[in-house]
């Protein structure tokens, strides 16, 4: 379509410009899917010149920095690429880094030096610079996400380490299930990741199969993302638990799960659970962890002295 420039007063100059930007938009409108720029003759009394406008959004993106290692771990990596973080329960020989496994190994895999191995196997017989050892090193499950971003860390972190008489490797843990007053010692797990330091408190401990076909398949529960399976699975261990330990867990908490031999004769396993420190929790003061209100109700007596009330709560006794 050809154009006919006219010259036109300061009056009629605003009436032809509103109408060429009408059909303008009439025909974009029509012609036009994707917004594009347009450019919009303004003619004045004395000169004439070009707007440009725009309907494009510049992008914005927002990026997050990736975690800084920690120095312990670059000092580790460069010893073992495996190495995922550290692990301590004070009053024990749980102070160890560990590992996670590297899933299924080739044979001409000569980093894990030229065998084969299943799923969960090759550090079971081998120490952290990956020598054949027969007290393993901990590792933590191939399917295990540990790492810098917590929004992608398995909401169930498993380990796994042998159940050493000389109380290397798990082999201390077993205090937990023999007396029951060490609980309340040490009810707190230190584990750090390669970037950053955690604390968890123990809710919970207990013997269970280590069959497939058992009633509680834990090792193949990391990943607990809906609600159901999350509180099936603390509600397996508060089912099968040793000692109430009265510590509240909620869906949304980040497990822990120490898992290690108790009888070879059934296959039997003890394992170890406790929940990541929450916002106003602090380590080491287990008055500050925040308890069931059933273990509230059912461990608080109270007494009347005058017009005031005392609350104090009971601990379990010892036992075997």
């Amino acid at each position: 379509m050809k154009k006919t420039a006219k010259i036109i007063t300061a009056g009629a100059a605003a009436v032809i410009a509103a109408g060429l930007i009408a059909f303008v938009l009439i025909l974009h409108n029509k012609e036009e899917e994707v917004p594009v720029a347009q450019e919009i003759p303004v003619v004045t009394e004395t000169e004439t010149t070009t707007v440009t406008t725009t309907s494009e959004i510049p992008e914005t993106t927002t990026t997050t920095a990736p975690p800084e290692l920690s120095d312990r771990a670059r000092e580790l990596l460069e010893q073992n690429k495996d190495t995922v973080g550290w692990i301590k329960i004070n009053n024990t020989q749980v102070d160890y880094p560990f590992v996670r496994d590297p899933g299924e190994v080739d044979a001409d895999n000569t980093y894990y030096g030229g065998e084969a191995y299943g799923w969960n196997s090759y550090y079971l017989s081998h120490d952290f610079y990956r020598n054949y050892w027969r007290e393993g090193t901990l590792f933590m499950d191939f399917r295990d996400e540990f790492g810098g971003f917590e929004e992608e860390q398995s909401e169930n972190i498993v380990i796994y380490g042998h159940n050493m008489a000389n109380g290397n490797m798990f082999g201390s843990v077993r205090r937990y299930r023999q007396d029951y007053g060490f609980y309340d010692q040490e009810p707190f797990i230190q584990l750090s990741s390669n970037y950053k330091d955690y604390d968890y408190v123990i809710f919970g401990f207990c013997v269970t199969s280590g069959n497939w076909y058992g009633d509680f398949i834990y090792w193949d529960m990391e990943e607990l993302d809906t609600k159901e399976d999350f509180d099936y699975y603390v509600n397996t261990v508060r089912s099968k638990q040793m000692i109430d330990t009265g510590v509240d867990v909620k869906y949304g908490d980040k497990l822990l799960t120490l898992s290690t031999c108790y009888a070879d004769e059934d296959n039997s396993r003890f394992i170890i659970v406790a929940r990541r420190l929450r916002e106003g929790e602090v380590a080491g003061d287990f008055s500050s962890i925040e308890k069931t209100d059933a273990y509230i109700k059912a461990h608080s007596t109270t007494t009347s002295a005058g017009n005031s009330a005392q609350t104090t709560t009971t601990v379990a006794a010892p036992g075997y």
